[in-house]
C-alpha cells in the first residue's frame, strides 16, 4: 500500500529541502543579474 505520507513530487523530505534551497539561491541569483541588468540600463538610456 502506498505511504500516506509521500508527496506530489515523490520528493523525500530531505530531498526537498534541497532542491529548495538550491530553488531560492537560483531565483536570488537571477534577481540580482535583473536588478544590475536595469541599472545599467538606466545609466545608459534612462527612461521616463
Amino acid at each position: 500500500m502506498a505511504d500516506l505520507k509521500e508527496s506530489l513530487s515523490g520528493l523525500s523530505d530531505d530531498e526537498a529541502k534541497e532542491f529548495h534551497s538550491v530553488f531560492i539561491s537560483s531565483f536570488i541569483g537571477f534577481t540580482a543579474v535583473a536588478v544590475v541588468a536595469h541599472i545599467l540600463a538606466w545609466i545608459w538610456r534612462p527612461w521616463f
